[in-house]
């Protein structure tokens, strides 16, 4: 040992044995997410009880994530948080590494129904189940009196709404929907059923709708601009202050269901902490953890139905509200069918 290395071992012994620091470098655990999308209690418990340090960085679009990765980022992060069909298209590409199964522990929390629904990977070797949701309708009871609507997609259709009503700038979304309402599959690669539900929405819906947004129409439902919108329920619920949650808003998921997303936990292919990356896997699904998560964002309880008896929220909206929600399969090279119509049909709005 050369002297200069034994001066330092020694220095970091002597502060190590009077408590002053630690000699062993801890662990950095990188999860790339979607915002806001992980409580910050949560990864100080995991923190803490694993002795490493979570950075998390964040995305708003499944699009702008990948996009990072396949463009020099995927060395950057351990762990993703994609949605179904990008869970699939990133599977194909070889992007993930497998679990390490010894220490996913908790794999008997994911509900039986959430795995029927992930035929990419029943399994669990790459994927698992985060949170599954669906968009739904928010009204402003202020404007028009509850339950005097259609509790259908249809309901874009009301004249009373022209002008004060949006819809999600997310084509899968929109033309799922439609699908959906149609009586055919959110997926479906039928050119004749896609263009029918386009047509429908050309010709009945758009005239009432005033815009197309995914970003900021939970702040104009808030302000009273918008009357009726397509949306996500907790940023919905999240611009109105709790106070005037129950005279403001109806928020529902349509009767006959809709398209809806599940989000999974992946552990990226270049990861060099795949042991690390499985523990905090396993440590979201603890029962008492992941209640925190639902608790954080009133989410109801589907993914892992063992933390319902910890959670200590009212969820927004029913678990089997999204009892006939399909999810977005990835759609190949049929994706142009769905794109090309969308590109026509927002043009007519925005």
């Amino acid at each position: 040992m050369k002297l200069l290395p034994r001066i330092a071992f020694a220095a970091c012994t002597l502060a190590a044995g009077m408590g002053l620091l630690s000699c062993e470098q801890k662990k950095t655990l990188k999860l790339f997410s979607w915002t806001y999308y992980t409580p910050t209690d949560v990864v100080k418990e995991f923190e803490q009880e694993f002795n490493c340090k979570v950075l998390v960085t964040e995305y708003d679009s499944n699009e702008t994530m990948f996009n990072k990765l396949v463009n020099g980022g995927a060395k950057s992060f351990d762990i993703v948080v994609p949605s179904q069909d990008y869970v699939s298209i990133m599977m194909k590409r070889g992007m993930f590494q497998p679990l390490i199964q010894s220490k996913f522990t908790n794999r008997n929390k994911i509900n039986p129904k959430v795995l029927e629904k992930i035929t990419y990977d029943p399994d669990m070797i790459y994927a698992v189940p985060y949170y599954f949701g669906a968009a739904g309708i928010g009204v402003n009871k202020k404007k028009v009196p509850a339950g005097d609507y259609e509790r259908t997609w249809n309901i874009f259709a009301d004249p009373r709404f022209k002008g004060h009503a949006s819809m999600m700038d997310d084509y899968r979304e929109v033309i799922g929907d439609a699908l959906k309402y149609k009586g055919y599959n959110v997926s479906t690669s039928n050119e004749r059923e896609v263009s029918e539900a386009v047509n429908m929405i050309r010709e009945k819906w758009l005239p009432n709708i005033v815009k197309f947004d995914a970003e900021g129409f939970g702040k104009d439902f808030a302000r009273g601009d918008l009357w009726l919108c397509h949306g996500y329920a907790e940023v919905i619920y999240g611009e109105v202050p709790e106070s005037e949650w129950e005279s403001t808003i109806d928020f529902f998921i349509p009767e006959e269901g809709g398209a809806s997303y599940l989000d999974s936990m992946c552990i990226l292919k270049d990861s060099k902490n795949a042991e690390l990356a499985t523990e905090f896997i396993n440590f979201i699904h603890r029962p008492e953890n992941y209640a925190k998560f639902l608790d954080f964002f009133n989410f109801p309880c589907f993914v892992n139905l063992e933390a319902q008896k910890y959670m200590k929220s009212t969820p927004l909206y029913p678990a089997s509200a999204m009892d006939k929600c399909q999810l977005k399969d990835d759609l190949g090279d049929n994706l142009d069918i769905y794109y090309k119509k969308w590109e026509s049909l927002r043009l007519q709005v925005n």
